[in-house]
């Protein structure tokens, strides 16, 4: 554990528990008492500074491991994560309006998706307590994450999806060696069999919305978005949303750079969900609870009925004014094309629901054209390769013939 934590606070009662305290969830309120972790960051400030920064040569997300809340001892024989690129919008930029948007691929981490950051953590954190199994349940890409992280560890993993979980995700999964248990139903149903699993064999649970250390993985995008931006984030920054802890984890990453005076602000969140499964945006545009959704879109990455955790979530988009915005299916696959066609990059469905958000932010005013925006592309389209052929218009099978070629290519433009 870092010497840097002071303890854990929950997200539902406030109350505030010192190391060996609490473990996982709130003592007091159970496992709706998701807790955050809290650092001492006066300590921090002496050690964080811009100075820090210019002389760490580990371009990972390991040059933030005081502020982590790991042990640095197995740092080394981690695979990268992190420090992906973040790219400045030339073609979708002009194409949407803006003057000024940045595009952060973390589809480039080594399992394919953002979640390698909880996953790192999480590996570590079951090296730290001695664990001798990891497991999760996931829609995928945790899952995905959580089994390629393991195995470069030697950790046996044991791994949870519902039946829908697409087959990119299920092949990664399997070839990295983890025990891959298919269940015959939704998320919900995925996550309860984990849990009983967990509790009955002692594995270490790596459940992003029970697992507090998740978070500090997962804020790692935002601390890495303003380092790249030499400290001075972006009005807006643009995210999927699922579970919740995601956008929990950058605004977090964010706030906590605020606290140690690195940046000046806190940008604005904007969290994106698929219509067919909005429980942030319904409770947000009633005013009233989260309330179980369908699980109705193609985007399964961010198809969760039941969010684990919502406070973190809710308050990431309140606390930071930021807004939530739901898309349709058919307008994310409208953006896998329009992301690849413009900037080079695939992302699967539900990393580019953050385009498609930003798209329709920007036709509602919901963002000024003359704001600047960084939008995260959580995962890559190879993942989901399935649904990536309904964004495509597929391509004839040419005969080797001159005259057909022209007559092709004059159809296409490009004579």
């Amino acid at each position: 554990m870092s010497k840097y934590i002071r303890g854990y606070r929950c997200t539902v009662c406030g109350k505030f528990f010192a190391p060996g305290e609490a473990e996982l969830t709130c003592p007091v309120c159970g496992e709706k008492g998701i807790l955050d972790v809290e650092y001492d960051y006066d300590a921090l400030k002496k050690v964080l500074t811009k100075e820090y920064f210019q002389n760490n040569k580990n371009y990972s997300m390991w040059r933030y491991a005081p502020m982590m809340g790991i042990e640095e001892s197995h740092i080394d024989e981690m695979l990268r994560i992190g420090w992906t690129p973040l790219n400045k919008s030339h073609n979708l930029a002009k194409e949407l309006g803006l003057k000024e948007l940045y595009i952060k691929d973390d589809g480039l981490n080594p399992s394919g998706s953002s979640k390698d950051r909880a996953s790192g953590v999480a590996v570590l954190k079951a090296i730290e307590s001695g664990a001798k199994v990891i497991a999760c349940s996931s829609t995928g890409n945790a899952a995905s994450s959580c089994a390629c992280h393991a195995a470069h560890m030697g950790l046996p993993a044991v791994i949870f999806v519902p039946k829908r979980a697409p087959i990119g995700k299920l092949t990664q999964i399997s070839l990295y060696g983890a025990t891959l248990v298919i269940v015959d139903g939704d998320y919900k149903a995925a996550f309860s069999l984990s849990k009983e699993a967990i509790s009955k064999y002692g594995w270490y649970n790596r459940n992003a919305a029970i697992n507090p250390y998740m978070v500090e993985g997962k804020k790692t995008v935002s601390l890495e978005i303003a380092e790249q931006l030499n400290f001075k984030p972006t009005d807006w920054v643009v995210v999927s949303v699922g579970d919740g802890c995601t956008v929990g984890g950058v605004y977090k990453g964010f706030l906590e750079l605020y606290k140690l005076g690195l940046i000046e602000k806190v940008p604005r969140i904007l969290g994106v969900q698929s219509e067919g499964c909005e429980p942030f945006v319904i409770a947000s545009r009633n005013h009233k609870p989260l309330e179980e959704a369908e699980e109705n879109t193609l985007a399964d990455s961010i198809a969760v009925g039941i969010p684990r955790n919502p406070l973190k979530a809710l308050r990431a988009i309140e606390n930071s004014k930021g807004a939530w915005i739901s898309v349709p299916d058919e307008d994310i696959l409208k953006a896998m094309s329009l992301l690849g066609r413009t900037e080079g990059i695939f992302g699967e469905p539900a990393a580019v629901a953050s385009v498609a958000g930003l798209k329709k932010a920007l036709l509602e005013g919901v963002i000024s054209k003359d704001e600047s925006v960084t939008v995260i592309i959580t995962g890559n389209g190879l993942k989901d390769p399935n649904n990536a052929q309904k964004a495509i218009v597929k391509p004839e099978i040419m005969e080797p013939n001159m005259k057909k070629l022209d007559i092709y290519l004059k159809e296409k433009g490009v004579i």
